[in-house]
Order: structure tokens, then C-alpha cells, then sequence
């Protein structure tokens, strides 16, 4: 499988997520590893849906605040990636070793903030994610401020994509990829995919 852009799935919780998205040739898989977070997963369940994916970029979530701390997770994880959310982070990057995600949600910031964090943090952030609240409509504004930011960092855009309008996202915004969501399994081995299966399959360039 082949996919028309970069994609990352966010906040996997159960194996089917994890399959079914590495076989559809997406390039990250994202985890939360807050104990406590709604989308938590133990260190001993992660390792067990990791050693079932192959060929995928392993990232982990984290709203932790304490370089310290962090560094004790990433000891427990060892995921290939690191996504993080305090912009008061930016200095001790390099300390992590590891590919960074700096996370943000549009509509808790202005787009002046937004730019000025990407602005001061660039050198150390291989990726900024925009996620937003579900429903949010990517309005004419919003599009050009989306346009102005990606043409000059490294943007996955997390909000506002539908199987309907993914296609004229990518084509309308130099975005380097799409962050879908994961879910909730209904039993295990057991699961409805619904809008990600439809985004993933509209982008499958193999269809």
C-alpha cells in the first residue's frame, strides 16, 4: 500500500488501530504514554501491538512538562519518536535524542502565537501538528493562515479533514501530512473504522 501523503495515527489504544493503519502504509503511530490520559497505554501492552507492526515509525505522546520525566518514559518506551506539547520544552530537545512532534491546538492559540512559537523552535521540531476540536471548520481564514504557516515549517494538519475534502486539502496546502485519530476497539479484534478507513482509502494511490 501506498498513500498519497505522510500520515500519522494518533492516540492508538488497541492492535487493530495498529494493523490495520501499518498495512494501509501509514508512517506513524502515535501512543500516549501519560498514565492517567483517556487514550493510555501501559508500557506492557505497547510493547505487545509493537512487536505486531512493522515498517512504521513508533511515536510517543506525552503532555508532560519535566525533562526529567520524560526522559524516565522514554527510558520505559523507546519509541522512535517523541510528540510533545509545551512550547517551554524547545531548550532541552536535544536532550531526548530522538525526531520531535511539537503538538498545538488551533483555536487554544492565535495564529500569531502559532507562528511565533514555530518561528523560535524550527531548528529543533521535525514536525508541527495542528490538531483542533472535532468538527472545526477550516474557514477561508483559517485556510490562508494554514497556507502562509506550511510554506514555511513543517506542518501535519490534525483538524478538518474529511474523506470528502482531503484531496483539495493536499492539493491546496503545502503541508508535509494529515494526523488522524484513533479509537476505541468495541471488543478485542473487534472494530468499526469509519472516517479514518474512508480518508485512508481515498488517499491510497494502489486504488
Amino acid at each position: 500500500m501506498a498513500l498519497k501523503t505522510l500520515v500519522k495515527i494518533s492516540n492508538v489504544t488497541n492492535l487493530s488501530d495498529a494493523r490495520y493503519c501499518a498495512g494501509m502504509g501509514v508512517d506513524m503511530l502515535g501512543f500516549s504514554m501519560d498514565a492517567g490520559a483517556e487514550q493510555y497505554v501501559e508500557p506492557a501492552k505497547f510493547q505487545e501491538i509493537r512487536s505486531w507492526v512493522a515498517g512504521v515509525q513508533i511515536v510517543g505522546e506525552t503532555t508532560a512538562d519535566d525533562p526529567a520525566a520524560i526522559n524516565r518514559l522514554l527510558d520505559v518506551y523507546q519509541p522512535d519518536m517523541l510528540q510533545l506539547e509545551d512550547p517551554a520544552l524547545l531548550p532541552y530537545v536535544t536532550l531526548f535524542n530522538r525526531p520531535v512532534i511539537l503538538k498545538a491546538e488551533l483555536g487554544l492559540l492565535t495564529l500569531e502565537q502559532l507562528e511565533a512559537i514555530m518561528a523560535t523552535s524550527h531548528a529543533g521540531i521535525d514536525f508541527f501538528l495542528l490538531e483542533g476540536k472535532a468538527g472545526i471548520s477550516l474557514d477561508d481564514d483559517l485556510h490562508t493562515a494554514l497556507y502562509h504557516l506550511a510554506t514555511r515549517y513543517p506542518l501535519l494538519l490534525g483538524a478538518g479533514i474529511t474523506a470528502a475534502n482531503v484531496h483539495e486539502l493536499l492539493n491546496a496546502l503545502p503541508i508535509k501530512g494529515i494526523a488522524l485519530q484513533g479509537g476505541d476497539e468495541i471488543r478485542p479484534g473487534n472494530k468499526e473504522f469509519g472516517e479514518l478507513m474512508d480518508i485512508l482509502e481515498a488517499i491510497d494511490v494502489d486504488e
